[in-house]
């Protein structure tokens, strides 16, 4: 139940291009075994802050980080401030949204991602908030019309309300397009040797089976903006060639795949096909022949194969994601203003479950 549940609340929002911070808040009802509330903060996809209801601390997950808590003290008081304060209002706002959906035992899950992604090169921010429920889409604030949009029938009486809010609208358009930027600018310059770190990978050739496709699987690089392909006489292939997902490595870099449907080509044109990988901001390619005598397989000696990615390593990748959430918005002493106002009446919704 752990493992489905982990499944519906990961939400990996890749960027190609820009860097991005999220706070993701989650709430859960009916999961034994496993905390009520968890919190983390993540950077570029790169959990770098994590807290919940049982532990109730919060704990820096990369180096950066610790060395950021200790240049600035507050930043650290206010997501402690948070992981002790915010299991009671997302509590609340969990049953009530149980009683909007006539809901009474099982599983639920209430989650909250709000943040932004920065591209450094042309400056652009966009900020996001938004919830959802149960696996779904519930409701997300717009910056562009300072409104919210219910994205369920349910969420219509939350969106009238919140869009009269004048306070609650300015103050989630000043964490959007103002602070969030300004953490996302001071955690990259923090994170700065592992955030924009470039780390090549090693290239494999793999196959399942001989009438299987040939697999290029690119392993241990970072960041995610990548690309791989193959080619035929040096000329980029379309046809027969089915592009894999970029997915995460338990240790925080990335792998992916490209496979190339060999059914129609003859053993003496094999050599006229190569696998190119690029990363961005890495001027050489890297670029991998064809060559059967390099292609690991599963008919061979079964120790000369390489797994790409193990269960367990899903599974861990999946935990550091999903047990997301990190801090909300508390009025801090120097540089952070209050907390949005969508947080601010979740107690009183409590007493008020109709709304």
């Amino acid at each position: 139940m752990k493992h489905v549940f982990l499944l519906i609340l990961l939400c990996h929002v890749s960027s190609a291009v820009k860097h991005s911070l999220k706070f993701i808040f989650t709430a859960s009802s009916g999961v034994p075994d496993f905390p009520e509330f968890v919190a983390a903060g993540v950077v570029d996809d790169i959990l770098s802050g994590y807290c919940d209801s049982n532990k109730k601390i919060v704990e820096p997950k990369q180096d950066w980080v610790n060395r950021l808590f200790e240049d600035d003290p507050q930043h650290f008081e206010l997501y402690t401030t948070e992981c002790s304060e915010k299991p009671l209002f997302f509590k609340a706002r969990i049953n009530n949204l149980k009683q909007r959906f006539n809901q009474s035992g099982g599983v639920h899950v209430l989650q909250r991602m709000s943040g932004c992604e920065w591209d450094d090169e042309t400056g652009e921010v966009n900020g996001f908030n938004k919830y959802g429920y149960d696996g779904e889409d519930f409701i997300s604030f717009d910056l562009k019309t300072l409104t919210w949009i219910n994205l369920k029938p349910q969420a219509v009486t939350t969106k009238l309300r919140w869009d009269t809010d004048k306070a609650r609208i300015k103050y989630n358009e000043n964490y959007l397009t103002e602070i969030f930027p300004e953490w996302l600018k001071k955690y990259v310059a923090y994170g700065n040797s592992s955030l924009q770190r470039k780390d090549l990978p090693s290239v494999s050739l793999l196959q399942k089976t001989p009438s299987s496709p040939v697999s290029c699987h690119a392993t241990g690089f970072y960041p995610d903006r990548a690309l791989m392909f193959w080619r035929k006489d040096g000329e980029q292939l379309h046809k027969d060639v089915d592009h894999g997902e970029i997915l995460p490595n338990h240790d925080g870099s990335f792998q992916m795949s490209v496979d190339l449907n060999l059914s129609s080509v003859t053993p003496e044109d094999w050599r006229r096909y190569d696998c190119v990988f690029q990363l961005s901001g890495v001027k050489n390619d890297i670029v991998t022949k064809l060559d059967k005598a390099e292609i690991r397989t599963n008919w061979e000696k079964s120790s000369d194969m390489t797994v790409p990615i193990t269960a367990a390593a899903v599974v861990l990748v999946l935990i550091f994601i999903t047990a997301v959430g990190l801090m909300a918005y508390k009025k801090k002493k120097a540089k952070c203003p209050p907390s949005p106002p969508d947080d601010g009446s979740e107690l009183s919704e409590k007493l008020n479950p109709e709304t």
